[in-house]
């Protein structure tokens, strides 16, 4: 996996003070993307074993409350695998910080069963999402742009509280 950016004080993608990393490389291009710097899989710079340990550092800070995950696209089957390993590893020396996590996939997308059928890589979205708090999911649509939104860009675009939904086994947002 490539990343393009991280942030080690980040206000804007998620709820509270956290720490943002921005994974290098995407396929969907939607039109008018804020961060289409960040397409292209040959850019960014290597994520290594160092520059995990030195993120995580980072989010350990006590006044740091979320970890937020976008790009690019985490969840595409190059960096899905780096992603879920970063998660769990978050999981494990972090738990009490909250995960946000973007990505042009939509819920339906990520934990329907034919789509994992046609993508073996599913199962490692559906896992990386199912470890995270909440979900920024859709691709972004530039004639639904909405600058009024918390947290996300397009009207199609949603916010859900990922253990709600997990648990009553139906969608739950987190906000409108």
């Amino acid at each position: 996996m490539k990343y393009a950016q991280i942030r080690d004080l980040d206000v804007s993608n998620g709820v509270g003070i956290g720490v943002a990393l921005f994974v290098q490389g995407c396929h969907f291009h939607c039109k008018n993307c804020f961060n289409s710097s960040t397409w292209n899989f040959d850019g960014g710079k290597e994520w290594t074993t160092e520059m995990e340990e030195e993120f995580i550092i980072s989010a350990e800070r006590p006044y740091i409350k979320r970890i937020s995950i976008l790009g690019g696209e985490p969840l595409c089957d190059e960096n899905v695998s780096d992603v879920l390993k970063l998660i769990k590893k978050i999981r494990e020396r972090l738990p009490d910080k909250t995960i946000w996590i973007y990505t042009g996939y939509s819920w339906d997308e990520i934990f329907s069963d034919k789509h994992e059928q046609e993508h073996g890589a599913n199962s490692d979205r559906a896992s990386a999402v199912s470890l995270c708090d909440i979900l920024v999911d859709g691709r972004y649509i530039d004639e639904q742009r909405d600058m009024t939104l918390k947290w996300r860009g397009s009207r199609n675009q949603r916010v859900v509280d990922v253990k709600s939904s997990l648990n009553n086994i139906k969608l739950e947002l987190f906000c409108d």
